[in-house]
């Protein structure tokens, strides 16, 4: 459970290539009295994951306001991201089903998830997903510049 901001990195290979990405992930645990440092820290993310708690509807109604800080600070660029319903192993606890989730993902262009840290079932896949959007962002990019050559 994080109770400040944590910067890991998680190095995802990419499937049928022999190639990866290393994420840098900022983990700022959703605190309020954390927005304004964090987002110096952000600088203009490439990439967005937003975890929310299964058991919580609260907490999926939260994800609305750091989708607008998040398009406030990265000013109407777009950033592919995930959307991650967590504790799915409190099943009998829900209070926010899957395809409530995955509509509001939808709506602000990103892919749903759902996992359970302490299981650690699924945890990888938003992972994945992530790595494959990036990858596909830098591939674009490689041929775009490729193609400027004479």
């Amino acid at each position: 459970m994080t109770t400040g901001v944590e910067l890991l990195m998680k190095c995802v290979n990419i499937p049928e290539t022999n190639d990866s990405v290393e994420l840098y992930i900022l983990d700022s645990a959703g605190k309020e009295t954390l927005v304004e440092g964090c987002e110096k820290m952000w600088g203009e993310p490439s990439l967005l994951c937003l975890v929310f708690d299964l058991t919580n509807e609260q907490s999926l109604a939260n994800c609305t306001y750091w989708m607008e800080r998040v398009r406030a600070h990265c000013k109407g660029l777009h950033v592919p991201g995930v959307l991650v319903g967590n504790k799915s192993d409190l099943s009998v606890r829900r209070e926010v089903q899957a395809s409530v989730a995955k509509e509001w993902a939808q709506s602000q262009g990103l892919e749903y998830h759902e996992t359970s840290a302490k299981e650690m079932d699924n945890c990888d896949a938003p992972l994945l997903s992530l790595a494959q959007a990036f990858y596909s962002f830098y591939q674009e990019r490689r041929e775009a510049i490729q193609n400027l050559s004479p």
